[in-house]
């Protein structure tokens, strides 16, 4: 298996990086945390990478299917690492490896098509595309490898080079990937830097850098886009959500329970998409709230290396102290936690599944995005109560209807506002479908051949008819 190797800049000691396992809470490896000064080198090099890159479209093709076999090939070793330092059950990992190769695969077979333009005029045109140049991606810590493919498959495909900055909480298996790909990519296609701020902001604000990619908070997406704008590069900004789950009148509870509670806590409830507010019908309220407090008090929390385990610890001790604190407030203002509700005993970040009822509804664990195992459950009196609930905050991520008359959720549903809406299930995705927020969750569009066309630019070349006889 390759090896990362750490770059450092000339004349400068080479600092590193802790990186800790979540279920412990202690350090267990570490990485270079690499000088803002390296990365004129970098990006300088992505640059001269690219002129060979974008010129043989074939061979593009052929790369990330290369790719795609060595992550595959490469998963034995992926996965556990992915677990050790981001937290999550070892099968989710599997299947955030799997979904790293599939998106790698998916777009390598996307090409750029030229369109021709006939509007009656003596001049013809065609409408060509371009690859934009170097591209910073820039990754959380939630889903490293697949959130990294799924913003340097798309730009590779279109001839871009791509230096890929991961979360400083998950850099290992990020290298990793990296290094898997240096031995089927041409070099500097695409490279792996690591490091705590400001080496983030400098990739966002430097100037060889074409097309900035980010996913993260509101407050950093806002200062990315901030940086990016002082070279006009362009932004793709995926924010994060605080997607809503409505209940319908004639829901069968028991039916969609398992559904509706994994839509919240899978990855520990570290999901930009997941459920992470319930508006449950006053009737039903009751019946919801027990339903997914007794999945919440008897669901196996652990280390992810565990095989029993479904939920994993909180990434890291920031993000645990937020979970805390947004649950002890509400908690002060009246809320009840019908499960859970504090941290767990002994090492590591472990906090209970936790769903609260009698909640303000402007609470902050209702109006913000809590990023945890922790899930309040609203009810409402009518149907118009509860879209407007779901749409009264400033995130517009995805969203998700629930009830047994499919015309009627299809309806409520269209009511959203949202990017994404799905009826009696929430959180999947196709990879040939566009994924975009409104409001405060983002700009611009990931995902299918939207996302594709999103790291090109159209070049028109025209033309007399009668010179192109």
């Amino acid at each position: 298996m390759p090896t990362p190797e750490a770059g450092r800049a000339p004349g400068r000691r080479a600092t590193r990086l802790a990186v800790v396992d979540p279920a412990t809470g202690e350090t267990f490896d570490e990485a270079p945390d690499q000088h803002v000064e390296e990365l004129d080198g970098v990006v300088d090099r992505a640059g001269r990478a690219w002129k060979g890159w974008r010129a043989d479209p074939a061979a593009r093709s052929a790369g990330l299917r290369a790719a795609a076999d060595a992550v595959e090939a490469a998963g034995d070793d992926l996965a556990p690492l992915l677990t050790r330092e981001q937290g999550k059950p070892l099968s989710e990992s599997c299947a955030e490896v799997a979904r790293t190769a599939a998106r790698l695969r998916y777009f390598a077979d996307l090409a750029p098509s030229t369109r021709r333009i006939d509007d009656g005029r003596p001049v013809a045109g065609e409408i060509r595309w371009r690859p934009l140049g170097p591209v910073a991606a820039i990754v959380p810590w939630n889903f490293p490898l697949q959130l990294a493919a799924a913003k340097f498959a798309p730009a590779l495909a279109a001839g871009n080079t791509v230096v890929l900055k991961p979360s400083p909480y998950t850099p290992l298996a990020t290298r990793l990937l990296g290094a898997i790909l240096a031995t089927v990519l041409p070099e500097d296609v695409l490279t792996v830097v690591t490091g705590r701020e400001p080496l983030g902001a400098r990739l966002a604000s430097h100037p060889g850098i074409r097309h900035v990619t980010f996913t993260g908070s509101v407050p950093t997406g806002r200062a990315v886009a901030a940086a990016a704008a002082a070279s006009l590069a362009r932004v793709t900004l995926e924010l994060g959500g605080n997607d809503a789950a409505v209940l319908l009148d004639d829901v069968d509870v028991g039916r969609i329970a398992d559904r509706l509670f994994w839509a919240a806590f899978r990855n520990c409830g570290q999901v930009c998409m997941a459920v992470k507010r319930v508006y449950a019908p006053a009737r039903l309220h009751g019946e919801v709230v027990e339903a997914l407090a007794h999945r919440a008090r008897t669901v196996v929390v652990g280390s992810g290396l565990d095989p029993g385990t479904r939920i994993g610890p909180v990434n890291n001790a920031p993000q645990l102290a937020r979970v805390e604190e947004v649950t002890r407030r509400a908690l002060a203002a009246g809320a009840r936690a019908a499960a859970g509700g504090h941290r767990l005993d002994g090492p590591g970040h472990f906090f209970a599944p936790t769903i609260l009822t009698d909640v303000l509804p402007d609470d902050p664990v209702v109006t913000r995005e809590q990023f945890g195992p922790v899930l309040p459950v609203l009810s409402y009196r009518n149907l118009d109560e509860a879209v407007d609930a779901a749409n009264g905050t400033g995130f517009g991520l995805g969203g998700s209807v629930w009830g047994t008359d499919p015309d009627r959720a299809a309806a409520t549903a269209d009511r959203l506002e949202c990017g994404t809406a799905w009826i009696n299930h929430h959180a999947e995705l196709s990879l040939a479908q566009p994924f975009a927020g409104v409001k405060d969750s983002g700009v611009g569009v990931a995902g299918g051949p939207w996302g594709f066309y999103g790291n090109l630019r159209p070049f028109v070349v025209h033309r007399l008819k009668e010179e192109g006889r």
